[in-house]
């Protein structure tokens, strides 16, 4: 049995990835991310704020030793032939606008199983028509994501909403669980379960498409 998978390049022991979060900031959490069975851990990202901070208070020290310093130039000429890899998709903020204070809000709403559907199926249509590797992120709560994820086309699945609602361990059953998933289907080899269920490997394309789209509709209208 092999949840062996790659991304970016990247040999990882199972598809499971801890996506960028608070969490990841802090080195035992790290530890314990690992521990738990994660076959990646994306560091918390750097927002343009921090930078300009950053770059604010450099300044700063820089005109404070002006007359020391010695310059420096950097050159980083782009040689980019293409993405290496694909998110689907990142949650971008969504603020709410506060009725009795007539403000904007900004607080954070963990992902639900809800949100998957999108990133589904884009991964399904890209899956095998891209060499670009393919992640996806938003909506997996649990080991039901996971599965829909590989079959869909991901090398990669990644959730931060579950480890912050449920904790660090909830890494453990998500990897123990696909695993099981796949012996008790006799599946020895992720390779062979991704994109079971992609657009290329389907055997009615047309749920992918604005068809099936109407035909829910029409469904929906005869039932009502």
């Amino acid at each position: 049995m092999s949840l062996g998978t790659t991304y970016l390049g990247l040999q990882l022991k199972n598809p499971l990835v801890a996506s960028a979060s608070p969490l990841n900031a802090k080195l035992d959490n790290l530890r314990r991310l690992e521990d738990a069975g994660a076959g990646a851990i994306v560091l918390p990202s750097l927002f343009q704020e921090q930078i300009e901070h950053e770059a604010a208070a450099n300044d700063a020290r820089q005109l404070a030793y002006a007359d020391s310093s010695p310059e420096a130039m950097t050159y980083f000429p782009p040689a980019s032939a293409g993405p290496y890899g694909l998110v689907l998709f990142n949650r971008l903020l969504e603020p709410d606008i506060d009725l009795v204070s007539m403000h904007l809000t900004d607080h954070l709403e963990l992902s639900t199983p809800e949100e998957l559907r999108l990133p589904l199926l884009w991964t399904a249509i890209l899956a095998g028509r891209t060499k670009a590797s393919l992640a996806i992120s938003s909506g997996v709560a649990g080991l039901d994501e996971v599965v829909k994820c590989i079959l869909a086309g991901a090398d990669a699945v990644m959730t931060t909403s579950a480890l912050l609602r449920d904790g660090i361990g909830a890494m453990t059953p998500l990897v123990a669980g696909l695993r099981r998933w796949m012996e008790e289907r006799e599946i020895a080899d992720l390779a062979a379960m991704r994109g079971m269920m992609s657009w290329q490997n389907s055997r009615d394309r047309s749920a992918y498409t604005r068809a099936n789209y109407l035909r829910i509709l029409e469904r929906y209208a005869a039932a009502a």
